[in-house]
């Protein structure tokens, strides 16, 4: 059964290379020093950290915040699920699902809200799907890009800055 091939945990220091290493090995650029930064944050207690191993081997992340730099989710105290990744490789086999479900139990403790940000491009595509799956429905503030919502007629670049707010009640 997949889920018995599937362990999600807390991040340790030790896994940063390995994260970094293998979304290298398929072409993205994520740096060290990211996730040196990330575990750094959870020592501090501001960023939690969950890692997915399947079968043994490191297949994905996910992050919470939990004060946001989203404007309204910062002003409401809801946590924000940040940065969530799964290894090409290792998709469609359950590990974003655990993740998730991880992800939103940690929050449940905390807060009765969750919120995130998705990408507007079709890169996106897997993640708003899965996120309308679990129940997550727009903000209703519209798209926010570089930190301010863009005006009527206002030009913006497609990039992984512009992002529609999604929330969830746990």
């Amino acid at each position: 059964m997949t889920k018995d091939k599937i362990i999600i945990r807390e991040m340790l220091e030790g896994d940063c290379s390995v994260i970094s290493k293998a979304f290298a090995a398929q072409g993205w650029d994520k740096p060290l020093r990211q996730y040196l930064r990330y575990y750094q944050e959870s020592v501090e207690n501001k960023r939690v950290i969950l890692l997915a191993e399947y079968e043994g081997r490191f297949a994905g992340y996910v992050t919470i915040v939990w004060v946001s730099s989203y404007p309204p989710f910062r002003e409401a105290t809801i946590p924000e699920i940040v940065d969530f990744n799964v290894l090409l490789k290792f998709r469609r086999r359950h590990v974003g699902t655990r993740l998730m479900d991880a992800a939103e139990r940690r929050i449940m403790k905390r807060s009765t809200f969750v919120g995130l940000g998705v990408g507007l491009h079709s890169d996106y595509g897997a993640a708003q799907t899965l996120y309308a799956k679990r129940g997550y429905v727009p903000d209703g503030r519209g798209m926010f890009y570089n930190h301010h919502y863009p005006s009527y007629g206002e030009q913006v670049t497609i990039d992984d800055d512009l992002c529609l707010y999604l929330i969830k009640p746990l």
